[in-house]
């Protein structure tokens, strides 16, 4: 959600800002609808003024004896309270059309985010690790899982498409990878959460993927629907939920390892085949709570770094993209993609994105009860919205793909990296299975 004062005080910059992500002029429309309900309240509170003086008024007559002031004096009264009514209506019709034009506006991009309306106008800041040479054509990741104990098949027949089963030591190596991300985050001094997979719609607004994004949930049939995460940067970054945090408790660093849930509205046609692009997907998660833009800018770079860091131990070559303004998600105003070297492809593909979002996701939080996304400094008046960021540390399945792919032999099967061998019971390799 965005600050209105700051709208009002230079909507030009809020124009220009909104044009760097594709987004036509908005300032105006809101400040006008913003306006017009500050005069109905502006109206409210001195029809309010007026009747505690005409109540004062009504206790002097009578106390007075006299009649007739007390009758012209309540006629006043009932009229003040028939406009109060109207003007209460009027709030509550108001209201939410500022809210809603708010709501549907994504965060502002950084100062240094480059500019670009999609994927071509992002920026390689380095790449990292050597890409493996192979006597051999490499094959793609769904030929060498399926002799492994991908059975997409049955996948299909349990629940459709875009799931998977998985067995054996390909289901293990997949494990394996989830704990050691856990492990590793952990160990790194982040603090592990076992949180919710189903939450409510309060939440997904507070982190931006409602109500934009409702067509990419999957949601329960009761009133009210709860959803299922789609990431479990919903339930992490909500955990602040209902408490004003003291500034000591910051920063907070948070991980988990959740399975995910996406209905991939708009990605008909892509990847239809293998694991990229699922339904459901395990994916270790790093939240992170900080007190403001300077304790983010840094944040962000230690939450890249840690996800980096865990490439590098799996001996995956990847690179580090910077975003530009046109690509970023809803509610990110900077962002970092980690994209996986995939010799199969013969291309990098997404493996993690961080994304720095402000104070952005902490004033949607605030909007409805219960509230949060607030801290407090000690001897100070009044709170401020901290600031929250979110990123993959790593995709679990995606990690997998780029496992089998990177490791591949000429003979079929597909070397175990050395920093996962202490989480597969004694296997040191996938071999091929009936």
């Amino acid at each position: 959600m965005h600050d209105i004062k700051a709208i009002r005080a230079d909507p030009a910059a809020f124009d220009a800002a909104l044009a760097r992500r594709g987004v036509t002029q908005q300032a105006s429309e809101i400040t006008l609808a913003d306006e017009v309900m500050r005069s109905v309240q502006r109206q409210l509170e001195q029809s309010q003024a007026k009747r505690k003086q005409n109540s004062d008024i009504i206790a002097q007559a009578r106390a007075s004896g006299d009649a007739t002031k007390v009758d012209d004096a309540a006629f006043h009264s009932h009229a003040l309270r028939t406009s109060i009514e109207f003007l209460e209506r009027r709030i509550t019709e108001l209201n939410p059309e500022v809210r809603d034009r708010l709501a549907t506006l994504p965060n502002l991009p950084a100062a240094d985010v480059p500019d670009g309306l999609d994927e071509s106008g992002n920026v390689v800041i380095h790449s990292y690790g050597e890409r493996p040479t192979f006597d051999f054509a490499p094959k793609e990741h769904d030929t060498l899982a399926l002799r492994f104990g991908y059975d997409p098949d049955a996948a299909a027949a349990i629940s459709g498409a875009r799931f998977a089963v998985l067995r054996g030591p390909l289901a293990r190596l997949h494990r394996a990878l989830g704990q050691f991300m856990l492990d590793a985050n952990i160990a790194a001094g982040w603090t592990e959460v076992a949180p919710p997979l189903l939450v409510r719609r309060e939440a997904l607004f507070g982190t931006g993927q409602l109500p934009k994004f409702e067509d990419d949930l999957f949601k329960t049939t009761g009133e009210p629907p709860c959803y299922l995460i789609p990431t479990a940067e919903v339930s992490l970054t909500n955990s602040i939920r209902g408490r004003v945090l003291d500034a000591d408790e910051l920063p907070l660093r948070l991980t988990a390892l959740t399975p995910c849930f996406r209905a991939e509205a708009g990605s008909a046609g892509r990847d239809t085949r293998g694991l990229i692009r699922q339904h459901q997907f395990d994916k270790v998660e790093l939240v992170a709570i900080v007190a403001d833009a300077e304790a983010a800018a840094a944040m962000h770079e230690e939450m890249t770094a840690q996800a980096e860091s865990l490439l590098d131990a799996l001996g995956l070559p990847f690179r580090r993209m910077l975003l530009c303004a046109g690509d970023m998600g809803f509610a990110a105003r900077k962002t970092y993609d980690l994209e996986v070297w995939l010799p199969g492809q013969n291309a990098y593909r997404e493996i993690s994105s961080i994304s720095d979002c402000g104070d952005f996701q902490a004033r949607r939080m605030d909007v409805d009860e219960p509230k949060g996304g607030r801290f407090k400094v000690r001897g100070q008046k009044g709170t401020q919205f901290v600031h929250t960021l979110n990123g993959s540390a790593l995709a679990v399945g995606r990690c997998l793909v780029a496992v089998i792919e990177n490791y591949q032999r000429a003979d079929g099967s597909v070397r175990v990296p050395d920093a996962l061998l202490g989480y597969m019971g004694g296997v040191i390799e996938l071999r091929p299975t009936n």
